[in-house]
């Protein structure tokens, strides 16, 4: 019979496609698989010659891949999202231990995740977490693609996915010192003047949840990177800006510069935490969010 190219090839070199792919880096990726560069680009060929295909295109200053590789990076990530579901079926009857890669969107990731390692850490010592943050569109293809466990991200179920709702954070309205809403203590949205409201820059998830709660377009908006960029501007004077209460609460440091004032209960947004559907550890992570709904750090609700 004759000998087909899976007897050549192993999980370790897809798990190289894939980290080249992402990294975009020969180097970053041998680093992260702790293998030499040489020895990862030499498997990467050998894999490009068994499949007749080009992966990356390959430049003195970074790599892209090419539009057939696409197809190929795609079907490797399913292939070990399988994979990695199927060594997670060892632990389906027990409790959640060992590793577990969870993501959290940016903009809740750094005043969040420090709180869920505390917890993890006293009601689940057996456990491994690795965190990490990113934007929903990116966490969610790491999610597909078997990198992540589970994501914590604001946006509704998606197919293929199992999702189960962890809490609501509520969104407070960040003002200049000096500015004509200052006195009030709670403002009603309509109050708010849309040619003033500043905005993260398109890809985020929060710009998109401040514009359905304002009922606003973008139009002439400005924007920012980051919320620590957003902060500044704001205290600064550039506009006013909806901010989420734990990143806020993170920062007291800014109730010197700006003024937060409360809104009407429903402005804010719904945090979800999500796994594969396929993910055979299901019931573990339900009892995972049940527990991350109970312990809150102030502020939110459940």
């Amino acid at each position: 019979m004759a000998q087909t190219p899976l007897a050549g090839t192993s999980l370790r070199d897809l798990e190289y496609v894939e980290a080249v792919a992402e990294l975009k880096h020969f180097s970053k990726a041998a680093a992260r698989c702790n293998v030499s560069q040489p020895a990862l680009s030499e498997q990467i060929q050998k894999l490009e010659a068994r499949l007749g295909v080009t992966i990356f295109e390959r430049g003195r200053r970074q790599v892209a891949v090419t539009p057939a590789g696409e197809k190929i990076v795609a079907q490797i990530g399913k292939v070990l999202g399988a994979a990695r579901d199927l060594f997670a079926l060892g632990a389906e009857s027990d409790a959640l231990s060992g590793g577990l890669q969870i993501g959290a969107i940016e903009t809740l990731g750094p005043y969040y995740l420090p709180f869920l390692l505390r917890l993890l850490k006293e009601k689940m010592p057996g456990l491994e977490p690795h965190l990490s943050e990113g934007r929903t569109a990116a966490l969610t293809e790491k999610l597909r693609r078997g990198m992540l466990d589970l994501i914590i991200t604001a946006e509704p179920e998606e197919p293929g996915l199992g999702a189960q709702r962890l809490f609501f954070e509520p969104f407070l309205l960040a003002l200049p010192l000096e500015h004509s809403l200052a006195k009030a203590t709670q403002i009603n949205l309509k109050q708010l003047p849309p040619g003033e409201l500043l905005l993260l820059e398109d890809g985020h998830c929060l710009r998109d949840q401040a514009l359905a709660i304002c009922d606003a377009e973008p139009g002439a908006m400005r924007h920012s990177t980051s919320l620590e960029t957003l902060w500044h501007m704001v205290a600064a004077g550039e506009g006013i800006s909806l901010l989420p209460a734990l990143a806020l609460a993170a920062r007291p440091d800014l109730r010197t510069r700006i003024i937060s004032r409360k809104l009407e209960d429903s402005a804010g947004r719904w945090l979800t935490l999500k796994w594969r559907a396929s993910d055979p550890r299901e019931s573990r992570f339900r009892e995972l969010a049940a527990l991350l709904r109970q312990v809150l750090p102030p502020g939110l609700r459940a």
